[in-house]
C-alpha cells in the first residue's frame, strides 16, 4: 500500500512539474521584447532604430598600405549587418551612421635584444569613427580607437602584413561595435 501510494505522489510531483514548466513556457512566450539584446552585446531599439549607413575611411596616416581601407571598411560592415537587425543602405538619411579615417599605421620596436637590435615590433592600427544617432544626439560619438599585433623583427613586414592586418582590424571592429552599438 505504502509503495502505491509513493508511485502516486510521484506521478503527481510530476505531472505538477510538466504543468509548471508548459505554464512558463506560454508566459515566456506571449511576451514581447521593444529592445534586441544579443550575446554580442547589441543593444538596440529595432521600433526606433532600422538603418545604418557608412561612410569611407580613407587612409590618413603616414605610412599607407592600400588594402587597408576596403578590408576594415568590410570588416565594420558585416560585423553590423551580421549581429543587428539594421538594414544597411547606401544613402546617409539613415536612423544610425558611421564614417571617419584611418589615422594610424605604424612600427614600433618592442623588446631589444643583447646586440641592442629590436627582437620584436608592433603594428599599430589608429581609426577615427564618428558615429551618429540620428534618433538621440547624446548617444552620438567621434572617438578614435587603436590596436596592434607584435611579430618578431626577423620577419618581413610584407610577408606577415596581410594577416597582422587581419587580426587588428578584427580587434578594431569589435572595439568600435561595443562603444556604439552595444551601448557600453
Amino acid at each position: 500500500m505504502a509503495l502505491i501510494k509513493n508511485v502516486t505522489h510521484r506521478l503527481h510531483v510530476a505531472r505538477l512539474a510538466r504543468c509548471c514548466c508548459l505554464g512558463l513556457l506560454l508566459v515566456l512566450s506571449a511576451c514581447t521584447f521593444t529592445k534586441f539584446y544579443s550575446l554580442n552585446g547589441a543593444s538596440l531599439d529595432y521600433n526606433t532604430y532600422k538603418t545604418i549607413s557608412f561612410g569611407n575611411f580613407p587612409i590618413r596616416a603616414a605610412l599607407v598600405y592600400p588594402p587597408l581601407q576596403q578590408l576594415f571598411e568590410n570588416k565594420l560592415t558585416d560585423m553590423v549587418a551580421q549581429n543587428t537587425r539594421l538594414r544597411v543602405l547606401d544613402t546617409p538619411n539613415t536612423d544610425l551612421r558611421m564614417e571617419g579615417e584611418i589615422t594610424g599605421y605604424t612600427l614600433t620596436p618592442q623588446a631589444v635584444g643583447e646586440n641592442a637590435y629590436a627582437t620584436q615590433t608592433r603594428l599599430t592600427i589608429s581609426v577615427r569613427v564618428k558615429y551618429v544617432d540620428n534618433k538621440n544626439d547624446a548617444l552620438s560619438v567621434d572617438q578614435s580607437y587603436s590596436a596592434y599585433r607584435d611579430f618578431d623583427s626577423n620577419q618581413m613586414l610584407t610577408d606577415v602584413q596581410d594577416e597582422l592586418c587581419n587580426q587588428i582590424c578584427d580587434d578594431l571592429k569589435d572595439l568600435i561595435f561595443n562603444a556604439t552599438l552595444g551601448n557600453w
